[in-house]
């Protein structure tokens, strides 16, 4: 049995409209309260369903203004909405040949100028010119590499970044053109790492502080780099990073991967992790260079989240191993069978968001991390949770073809459901999809060089069973893979 909510946000509203009253709170606070309260996210229901794709739905943007949201889909269009009404502005070839997975407009141009990257590798511009016709060219490319997301320079309508899963970090000048390769990012010495760089899949700039920028991806730490440290000319080896994020106990973790990150205004890094939970890391956190003090220790590290269950809403420490303050842990939903984006949501980032392979939404408190809010958003899975810039709407999508946005306008508050855990993932998780044969070669070179080694004999057993496993997930992404953007194509390779 749930437990009925106190009449906590209440009291707090009265306390607020008494101080603002007399002069002890100011306007702008006060509408920031009021528009961050808790009972706002309970009454969130949908506000409207936009449907026009006729593929996943893998990227959804707000402009700076918040009249419209543009989203990109495995069908290659991009759509520019009209949210409120549900009208559609402009839609238009995006001019990529694979799903597009991120869409973006860049700042001060008038909602004009778009930038796009998607899984045949390429990064494009779309300009809008007058009369709606759409001019799309291409910028740059990762050479055989699916390309998950954009960063833009807060505040540029020049400037931006790309990573893809060649593991190279990219910067753009739309002013020239031209694309810069920055540097690509190396797996630290693990002899377990069958291949010399990691497959990125997330990328996030710091708003205090556009210098900074924050990489993740098919390993467990989250990697800052500072731009001023690049020399222009190539002589810097600006592939070493200025600091490292990894909770505890997943350092050393050869199963772990990032899918999802993101800075809040007061420069924390929300990062989402692959069959695991969402931390929240302040820039105190870091882990400094490695090698780390703890990297040789593959194991649980002691910390309460090692053992979590995920899909459970136990509560989480906020210190690790050595009595220090650690990560806030985000638990209850899952994130096993796509690449998973996660948000911050708020007038000052109060809560966090989610995606679940359960088909669902998870809204928790930032501070303290509680789960708060579960919705049901899709049949399938949700992986894009985008918040409004300005207001407590949210929009999301997934596997389904529609968009849905949410607004604050239920009559009654949401308690939480009964069954959160309950709804289990498939075997196999997106660690193992496999989207070329190139792919299935270097997953069985690493299983056959631990079937080799001395340790490692006595599992042989286990690892014909692994083998077996890959075999079988490889055909069946072959399966039902194919090159023309259709949606049963692009179940595993839907991103938010």
């Amino acid at each position: 049995m749930m437990k009925k909510r106190s009449r906590t946000d209440l009291d707090q509203a009265v306390v607020n409209v008494c101080k603002r009253e007399l002069g002890q709170l100011s306007t702008r606070d006060f509408a920031h309260r009021l528009a961050a309260s808790e009972d706002l996210v309970l009454r969130l229901e949908i506000h409207k369903k936009l449907e026009k794709h006729e593929g996943c739905v893998n990227t959804l943007s707000f402009n700076s203004g918040g009249d419209v949201l543009i989203s990109g889909s495995d069908d290659l269009r991009v759509i520019l909405w009209d949210w409120e009404t549900g009208r559609v502005k402009l839609s238009f070839n995006s001019g990529h040949r694979n799903n597009v997975f991120q869409a973006k407009f860049m700042p001060f141009s008038d909602d004009r100028i778009i930038v796009t990257c998607a899984a045949d590798g390429e990064i494009r511009q779309a300009q809008i010119l007058e009369g709606g016709e759409v001019k799309t060219i291409l910028l740059g490319k990762h050479k055989d590499s699916r390309v998950h997301k954009l960063a833009i320079e807060p505040g540029s309508p020049h400037i931006f970044y790309s990573c893809g899963e060649d593991g190279v970090v990219q910067h753009f000048d739309l002013r020239t053109r031209s694309a810069t390769e920055l540097f690509t990012c190396r797996s630290i010495n693990d002899p377990r790492s069958f291949q010399p760089y990691v497959h990125l899949n997330a990328i996030a700039i710091d708003p205090r502080n556009p210098n900074l920028f924050a990489v993740g991806g098919m390993d467990e730490f989250a990697r800052l780099y500072d731009i001023r440290k690049y020399s222009w000319d190539g002589s810097s080896d600006f592939g070493q990073p200025a600091d490292y994020f990894c909770p505890q106990h997943l350092i050393g973790n050869g199963d772990a991967g990032i899918t999802g990150l993101s800075f809040s205004d007061q420069s924390e890094l929300l990062v989402s992790y692959n069959n695991e939970l969402i931390y929240l890391f302040t820039r105190d956190m870091g882990l400094g260079n490695p090698p780390f003090p703890s990297f040789s220790s593959p194991i649980s590290m002691g910390s309460d989240t090692s053992e979590v269950e995920p899909g459970s809403i136990a509560s989480s420490s906020s210190m690790d191993v050595d009595g220090k303050n650690a990560a806030q842990a985000y638990k209850g939903h899952r994130n096993c069978e796509t690449v998973k984006g996660v948000s911050f949501f708020g007038p000052r980032c109060e809560y966090v968001s989610s995606g679940s392979d359960c088909g669902r939404i998870f809204i928790w408190k930032k501070r303290g991390g509680e789960l708060i809010r579960v919705m049901e958003a899709d049949r399938d899975v949700v992986n894009c949770t985008e918040p409004h810039p300005h207001t407590m709407a949210l929009a999301s999508s997934g596997i389904e073809s529609d968009i849905k946005i949410w607004t604050p306008k239920a009559i009654e508050r949401a308690t939480l459901p009964t069954n959160i855990g309950q709804v289990k993932p498939k075997a196999r998780g997106w660690m193992y999809r496999l989207a070329s044969p190139e792919d299935l070669m270097l997953q069985l070179f690493s299983l056959q060089r631990q079937r080799t080694s001395p340790e490692s004999v006595v599992q042989n057993s286990v690892m014909d069973s692994e083998l077996l496993e890959l075999i079988l997930s490889f055909n069946a992404n072959s399966d039902v893979s194919s090159d023309d953007g259709g949606d049963a194509a692009n179940h595993d390779d839907s991103l938010g």
